[in-house]
């Protein structure tokens, strides 16, 4: 190892551990501002939202900043947002939805249940209209009914991080249900990032490779035959995003316009 690297490494051993401290307590006070506000009857939902979603835009940039990580984004142009849409992403490390939700308007999420129940990070998550997923056909008509007034959904369809001898976890069905219900499109996205980036049976603490690059890529509407049952479309989704996957990082067009770092 040379000199500089051993340097670079003394480095970002530090730099990861202030960052992840940066992000608990910027976390800990939006939940400590959200707390008391449960209370309220009507509740602010949209500017949660807003807030969370700039402030995982500073995050991107903190992290491009203190040269950890390097996220770049291609496609995520207005004209491919527009409208409520169920977007559906692998997943494999745990940062991967602090990323996309800094681009997608308006956008909920589901959650597991003990994030929504846990008292210091449950509050503004509950606030921004996040909800839990355990309530089975519940959770799918009233998260539908959510998109069906407008908001979009991010999902991730694995229903965890991506085991780390495989490239993609088998896909649930319960986004298909959702989109068919509140009548919008499915939008893929792809996220490629180095193995080592938090994958599942990762601690968050343990430093992957620095610096690492992480690229999104909004891949577009998945176009299945009408009508499509929730089995035919997981299996749609299931057979594109294995086939990008199988792609090596070359085969992606980055067209002139369309991508963005931050």
């Amino acid at each position: 190892m040379t000199f500089r690297r051993r340097l670079l490494r003394l480095y970002h051993y530090p730099a990861n551990i202030v960052s992840w401290t940066m992000f608990a307590a910027v976390g800990l006070a939006l939940n400590a501002v959200c707390a008391p506000l449960l209370l309220v009857r009507r509740r602010p939902s949209d500017q949660v939202r807003r807030t969370i979603k700039s402030l995982f835009v500073g995050w991107c940039k903190w992290l491009h900043a203190t040269r950890l990580i390097y996220v770049r984004f291609h496609g995520f142009t207005p004209e491919a947002m527009t409208g409520p849409a169920v977007y559906i992403a692998n997943h494999p490390g745990l940062l991967d939805a602090t990323f996309i939700l800094s681009q997608l308007p308006d956008t909920i999420c589901i959650f597991k249940p003990e994030i929504i129940r846990n008292p210091v990070l449950g509050p503004a998550a509950r606030m921004a209209g996040y909800v839990s997923g355990t309530n089975g056909v519940d959770l799918i008509r009233d998260v539908a009914a959510k998109v069906e007034a407008g908001r979009s959904l991010l999902i991730f369809p694995e229903g965890t991080r991506t085991a780390a001898h495989v490239d993609l976890n088998p896909l649930r069905p319960g986004f298909a249900l959702i989109a068919a219900r509140a009548r919008v499109p499915v939008r893929l996205i792809l996220v490629k990032a180095p193995r080592d980036l938090v994958p599942k049976g990762w601690s968050w603490w343990r430093a992957p490779s620095f610096p690492s690059h992480v690229d999104i890529h909004l891949l577009g509407e998945l176009t299945a035959p009408e009508p499509s049952s929730a089995k035919a479309l997981t299996e749609l989704a299931t057979r594109q995003f294995s086939a990008v996957l199988a792609r090596h990082d070359t085969a992606f067009a980055h067209p002139s316009g369309s991508d963005s770092q931050l």
